[in-house]
């Protein structure tokens, strides 16, 4: 026979439950009531990068479903650490965003430092891009297969570039030359211009590039694209294989997503996730993603979650194996 509770017990009880009530009715006044002012749109990149562009698209999705203001505020440097930084701090309200990509959330593992982005309030993955694998024109070789052998047969002796270390770029070069077994040396530049330029230029001799900016140096005839780093073939780069074709489990999957401040309500989050998730089905939005060399997205926020925790595990793997150290 279970013994009653005392007295004393009997009101911490009660306590208890009238504390997780009002929590409760709190939360959904708060939900009821939101947004209650302008929102803060918070970019770890510098305007017209395309996390700055995706930010603006977002701010136009909920001034749209609100009416509210969305100021889109650039806070680059450090890894996109700062702008982590802005947001881990601002009120957990949900009426400050953090947009973010595969290069922050790299920036923010290889730092260990600040929160990593499945630590804050997760809203969805917004879009997805592949880079591809792409050697300068003058390189003798025509497909993956080919540039791992030749490779091979020079171990040392060719060098690949990215815009900085740890970044996309890098970080793709260096699981694939785990994965394959070559040995290249990493040339890393501060931003992706001069890379690209010294590409082509025949300087560096292959990369892991982002699809857009690669697209002038395609056509121009300067440099070869041999596969896809996404593990499917892609309308955004027609007819190219996948490398994981020829390298099983390869994958270096480019995206943007966005979250709020750490601690900022489900409901209200499930609010936020709604509107975006509903702007990104629109036909017009997904032909602007396209010409950035993105795909629409959109999941839960669970989904996005458990997505960023198995990103922060493999890249901190792969930064981990290659000893790779921040240089800011």
């Amino acid at each position: 026979m279970n013994s009653p509770l005392s007295a004393p017990a009997r009101a911490l009880h009660r306590l208890a439950a009238t504390s997780i009530l009002l929590t409760a009715t709190a939360i959904a006044f708060a939900a009821q009531d939101f947004p209650a002012k302008p929102f803060r749109v918070v970019v770890s990149e510098g305007a017209g990068a395309g996390s700055d562009i995706i930010a603006r698209q977002i701010g136009i999705m909920l001034t749209e479903a609100w009416g509210q203001p969305a100021i889109v505020e650039n806070k680059p440097g450090a890894s996109g650490l700062i702008g982590a930084e802005a947001v881990a701090k601002a009120p957990a309200d949900g009426h400050t965003l953090w947009v973010f990509s595969t290069s922050q959330l790299m920036g923010t593992t290889m730092h260990q430092r600040y929160m990593l982005p499945e630590e804050f309030a997760p809203i969805t993955l917004y879009a997805t891009t592949t880079s591809i694998m792409a050697v300068n024109s003058a390189l003798p070789v025509n497909t993956v297969p080919e540039l791992i052998a030749y490779a091979k047969a020079r171990p040392g002796q060719l060098l690949y570039g990215s815009a900085g270390t740890g970044t996309g770029m890098h970080l793709c070069m260096e699981l694939f030359s785990t994965m394959t077994g070559i040995k290249a040396s990493h040339v890393p530049y501060k931003g992706a211009p001069q890379m690209l330029a010294d590409l082509a230029g025949g300087q560096l001799q292959f990369s892991c590039v982002p699809t857009a900016p690669l697209q002038p140096l395609l056509k121009g005839g300067r440099v070869r694209a041999l596969g896809v780093t996404m593990q499917a073939r892609t309308a955004l780069a027609p007819g190219l294989p996948p490398v994981s074709d020829t390298v099983p489990g390869f994958e270096s999957l480019g995206w943007y997503g966005t979250a709020a401040a750490p601690g900022t309500p489900a409901e209200i989050v499930a609010l936020l996730n709604g509107v975006i998730v509903k702007g990104l089905k629109n036909a017009s939005l997904q032909e602007k993603l396209n010409a950035l060399g993105a795909e629409a997205a959109g999941n839960s926020p669970s989904e996005f979650t458990n997505f960023l925790k198995a990103q922060t595990m493999k890249w901190a793997k792969v930064l981990g194996d290659a000893n790779i150290k921040p240089t800011d």
